[in-house]
């Protein structure tokens, strides 16, 4: 059959859209499989990140199709966001049109490659239908105090005129626009995120076997978890005197409570309150305040990979157990929204710390020994564990037994308590833009922040604004912010902040997993959403392992709280595919090496792309873009059609009967090879991903199947392929199976005959000192001592008057005799 990719692509395509192939059924007492590869934002074009990303989501969507699943494959856009916001002002066009007129660019594009994507749930979710629902869920975390308002410094992006996460900024800069990050105080709105840090952190176990266990790490490091000891720091008399008796103590919390009489000083945190109130009331000389001042700017995350720097505060705190004064620093190693953003430092036993007092000359005091007793003179902290000294009464305890020693003591003498601290802060969720999902509140004089009503919902944004970059159109607009008070009806200002994007990506699966037809009556239907959800395979970049991976789980579990659904973990497994790359870098348009997919698809086809993107590499490894290997796949593919006529009718309609054991050595390894590739793919699609060793295995079954010429193997063996390969090349699949076979072995699992397996012989390499000299082929149930016999013989001349000093039977493999003489 001669190869015609676009007449064939364009054939199948319109017969899958016309014919709805790919919609989930409403029979819910079916196996089902959720797929679903992380949805796109809607920049323009796709990429080769796209590419690779749903190609590999397809595969799994028509493999579980085949087998007989009820199979759920959606398709949206993650449309709101700065982007379209920019776009709108270099091109003076209204985001709203930039962004549904590249969704239309973008689906076609999509289209060509052959996804199997349902059509019926597609959505954006910039459409106002799903603003109201995520409108609705964020009231409904107001008023199960989930999400709440608050004033906090808060990292700024001039350019982007918007608050981010801290998750958001990269290296002090923007994620976005790669800009630098100033520090500003803001009023804005948080999820409690933190409420459900420990439910977070403990639930990575069930995802242990299906997920990857770097994004496991990740997680658990961004949540931070550590117990210790929080008590306070009196102050001294001169000092409370000296910040006007506004502080008498401040809180601190360590891990280390075993090191504490080792305290030398104490480090506040830039945004400490204390800090703050030494600024305003200007109780240093100016070069400290300015110098305080510049630490603020930066971000926390760039403090954390900065010199460690810190400037006296000139006041004291009083030691809890032995009274002594202790001088407290700022500094920029000390987080604020950590610990009460104070920590006791101790030089001794932590390197930071260490580091911290040796630039600044302050005492440093060992508490614990190891095995050499006290250091004369030390280099770096000692941290290793060890027994206590010039402890008091704790000294000679083991540090772990002190620990818990030291801790009963501060608890019995209500000296401070045990604690349980993370690093994950609360989620803030405002930005300052347009082009976002409304936040659904209103500010009223006489009753403060109200909700939204529900039967107003959605909070639609105005179409009539102007985008110049400068500010929030929403703030701005002359009559969108002036509404009624929803509880007292007064004139009233509406909420102008809009919702974070990662919002709207926090639970789209539910959606996708809710029948369209109830899209107007509810947001996620529980009914629909018990049979779907969890997602069975979930498939992205591990670049979202923190951000879009953590607020998914956070917010499955939140609206599982609220009575929206039953599932709590969102995604049953996880894929994470690797970069697309070209001359060993990401492509982008600076480098001058991206690839068009479009290019690509005209060229060669969409299953040249296709398989080409699950060949070239294992999808969790990075793939380097190679222009010979992609004419390879077409090569592969055009073989594979063209080779199609050598299936006859006739060996259609009877390769059933084929009598294994009358066939020749070259018709069973044949068979053996095809078989092998079946296998293959059942274990690729439930455990190792590893697409390139299936389509290694069909290629080498094609080869097996053309050093034979049984018609009843050619007929078997495109039986089989065609099923294998329809994940991977669809379009060239279906043509083929529809003329050779009406489709039918795209209906039912096609089953493993062992009979191929059962070998007649085996080949053994013989090797002589580990080089090879030659094959022997024997019986597979030959002794050691014949298969050693035979083994002697064939390589005589190779060992003749030599001693044989060792021998070596690998099973199924090679003789290898070691000689000398």
């Amino acid at each position: 059959m001669e190869y015609s990719p676009k007449d064939i692509e364009n054939k199948w395509q319109k017969y899958w859209l016309d014919n709805n192939c790919f919609e989930p059924e409403n029979n819910y007492e079916k196996e089902k499989k959720y797929i679903l590869s992380m949805f796109p934002y809607p920049s323009g074009r796709i990429h080769m990140g796209h590419v690779r990303n749903y190609c590999l989501g397809d595969a799994f969507a028509r493999f579980f199709r085949k087998a007989n699943f009820n199979v759920l494959h959606p398709i949206g856009w993650d449309s709101f966001g700065m982007p379209a916001e920019n776009a709108a002002i270099k091109h003076k066009l209204h985001p709203k049109k930039w962004t549904y007129e590249n969704i239309d660019y973008m689906r076609d594009e999509l289209n060509s490659l052959g996804l199997s994507f349902s059509k019926s749930r597609e959505f954006a979710t910039s459409d106002e239908l799903y603003t109201r629902w995520e409108q609705e869920f964020i009231i409904k975390m107001y008023e199960n105090k989930l999400l709440y308002r608050k004033s906090t410094t808060v990292n700024w992006c001039e350019p982007c005129h918007t608050v981010l996460a801290n998750e958001q900024v990269e290296e002090g800069c923007c994620w976005r626009c790669d800009t630098a990050v100033e520090q500003k105080e803001m009023p804005g709105y948080y999820v409690s995120i933190t409420k459900y840090a420990q439910e977070l952190l403990d639930d990575l176990k069930s995802l242990e076997s299906d997920w990857p266990s770097q994004v496991l790490t990740m997680q658990e490091n961004w949540i931070g978890r550590s117990e210790g000891l929080e008590f306070n720091f009196e102050l001294v008399k001169e000092s409370r005197y000296k910040l006007d008796k506004q502080f008498a103590s401040f809180s601190v919390f360590t891990t280390r409570p075993d090191t504490i009489y080792g305290v030398s000083y104490s480090a506040l945190a830039p945004e400490h309150p204390i800090v703050q109130y030494i600024l305003d009331y200007k109780l240093l000389p100016s070069d400290k305040l300015n110098a305080i001042k510049a630490m603020q700017k930066v971000s926390e995350r760039d403090r954390a990979t900065m010199p460690k720097e810190g400037i006296s505060l000139e006041i004291d705190v009083i030691h809890p157990l032995t009274a002594a004064r202790i001088p407290v620093w700022v500094a920029n190693f000390v987080l604020s929204s950590y610990g009460g953003g104070a920590v006791m430092a101790v030089p001794a036993h932590d390197q930071r710390d260490f580091e911290f007092a040796r630039e600044y000359s302050l005492p440093i005091k060992q508490v614990i020994v190891g095995p050499n007793g006290l250091l004369d003179k030390m280099t770096e902290a000692y941290t290793a564990e060890g027994k206590l000294i010039n402890s008091e009464g704790f000294s000679n305890l083991q540090n772990t037994k002190a620990k818990k020693a030291i801790m009963y003591h501060f608890e019995q003498n209500s000296f401070g308590i045990k604690k349980v601290n993370y690093k994950l802060r609360d989620w803030g969720v405002s930005r300052q833009r347009y082009w976002g999902a409304p936040i659904p509140f209103v500010h009223c004089n006489d009753c403060g922040l109200v909700a939204e009503k529900l039967e107003n919902l959605p909070i639609a944004l105005p179409s009539d604004v102007e985008i110049t970059g400068e500010g929030n159109p929403l703030d701005t607009h002359p009559t969108w912010k002036h509404c009624a008070c929803p509880t007292c009806g007064k004139d009233a200002i509406r909420e102008t902040d809009t919702l974070d994007t990662f919002v709207q990506s926090s639970w789209y699966f539910l959606r996708y997993s809710t029948n369209p037809e109830k899209w107007k009556e509810e947001g996620i239907s529980k009914e629909d959403a018990n049979y779907w959800m969890d997602v069975d395979q979930y498939i992205g970049g591990i670049e979202h392992a923190i951000l879009h991976l953590l607020y998914a789980r956070f917010f499955t579990k939140a609206l599982n709280d609220l009575g929206y659904t039953e599932s709590k973990e969102p995604f049953k497994k996880l894929l994470t595919q690797g970069m697309v790359l070209k001359d060993g870098a990401k492509m982008s348009k600076s480098k001058g090496n991206v690839v068009d997919p479009d290019s690509i698809i005209e060229k060669y086809g969409a299953d040249t792309a296709r398989l080409f993107m699950m060949f070239a590499a294992p999808p969790t490894k990075e793939l380097e873009w190679n222009d010979s290997a992609v004419d390879g796949a077409f090569k592969f593919i055009r073989k594979f059609s063209e080779r199609s006529s050598h299936v006859t009718s006739e060996a259609v309609a009877n390769f059933d009967n084929i009598d294994h054991s009358s066939l020749n050595k070259e018709e069973k390894e044949a068979r053996k090879k095809i078989y092998e590739a079946l296998q293959k793919s059942n274990d690729v699609f439930s455990k190792t991903y590893a697409f390139n060793t299936l389509i290694a295995s069909s290629m080498e079954a094609m080869n097996a199947l053309q050093a034979q010429d049984n018609d009843l193997i050619w007929a078997e063996g495109y039986y089989i392929l065609t099923n294998i390969l329809e994940p991977i090349i669809p379009h060239l699949s279906w043509e083929i199976s529809d003329k050779l076979f009406k489709r039918e072995n795209f209906k039912n699992n096609i089953n493993i005959k062992e009979e191929v397996f059962t070998l007649d012989s085996i080949t053994l390499a013989i090797t002589i000192n580990g080089k090879k000299r030659g094959e022997i082929e024997v019986s597979p149930d030959s002794t050691k001592d014949d298969i050693l016999k035979f083994a002697k013989e064939s390589s005589s001349k190779w060992i003749e008057g030599k001693q044989i000093i060792k021998e070596i039977v690998v099973p199924n493999k090679l003789v290898n005799l070691v000689v000398k003489g």
